[in-house]
């Protein structure tokens, strides 16, 4: 046994049909909370844990298709340039909501970390939640934080932006295209907009701006707070 799991595609077919898996679910249940990606994530680590399959395979098997997480972000550029001209439209609006919602990610992590009384490393871990793991992780590590954790913790953010995101702007009232993509793009970065881009398509466009601007604004602020940490 221990021989197949040492075959280097085994862990890239075991993810494609946990997604799979997981998209046919969705598409039966027509739940939200039956997430492709969360469930495929469920799914690889009960795999994991009843096989035996040791997590640094995995990851070695991984390790290419991860590498190729980064470059694909550019493609989000695709559904910008469909939508061009809608954008031009409320960029200001867009500038604002992205501006308030990073700055409110981030003193509400800080603010509950001072709460709880977390250790500085946690909180620079946890700091970067809200923007892209290509961003994010460096971001932490700069700071001192933990790039593993961190990487877990942008995941978590984006499933549940994904998973919970519309309900939320249903609840709270937004109905409004461009202030439902800021909402995606700033709080749940790609996997967000994964989900912006099935509510249509100038949501996405809106949600791919804004996680950018989000993952730049970030990193600014952030560059200033870690002096005061």
């Amino acid at each position: 046994m221990k021989e197949l799991f040492s075959i280097p595609v085994l862990p890239v077919v075991l993810t494609l049909l946990a997604y799979q898996a997981g998209a046919a679910i969705q598409k039966r249940t027509k739940s939200a909370l039956c997430n492709p990606i969360l469930l495929a994530v469920v799914l690889v680590a009960l795999f994991l844990f009843g096989s035996g399959m040791e997590l640094e395979d995995y990851q070695a098997g991984m390790k290419n298709v991860s590498w190729l997480m980064t470059p694909a972000t550019v493609c989000l550029a695709i559904p910008m340039y469909e939508q061009y001209q809608e954008l031009k439209k409320s960029m200001r609006a867009m500038a604002i909501g992205v501006a308030a919602g990073s700055a409110a990610c981030i003193v509400m992590v800080w603010g509950l970390c001072m709460l709880f009384g977390l250790s500085r490393t946690l909180t620079v871990t946890l700091l970067p939640k809200s923007v892209t793991s290509a961003i994010g992780v460096p971001l932490a590590q700069m700071g001192g934080g933990l790039g593993s954790l961190c990487t877990a913790v942008i995941i978590v953010t984006g499933i549940l932006g994904s998973v919970f995101g519309e309900a939320a702007c249903k609840m709270l009232g937004l109905t409004d295209p461009v202030a439902q993509g800021v909402a995606f793009g700033t709080a749940s970065h790609v996997v967000g907009t994964a989900k912006a881009g099935e509510i249509s398509p100038l949501v996405g466009a809106v949600s791919s701006l804004s996680l950018v601007v989000a993952g730049l604004m970030t990193s600014v602020i952030l560059s200033v707070l870690y002096g005061f940490l």
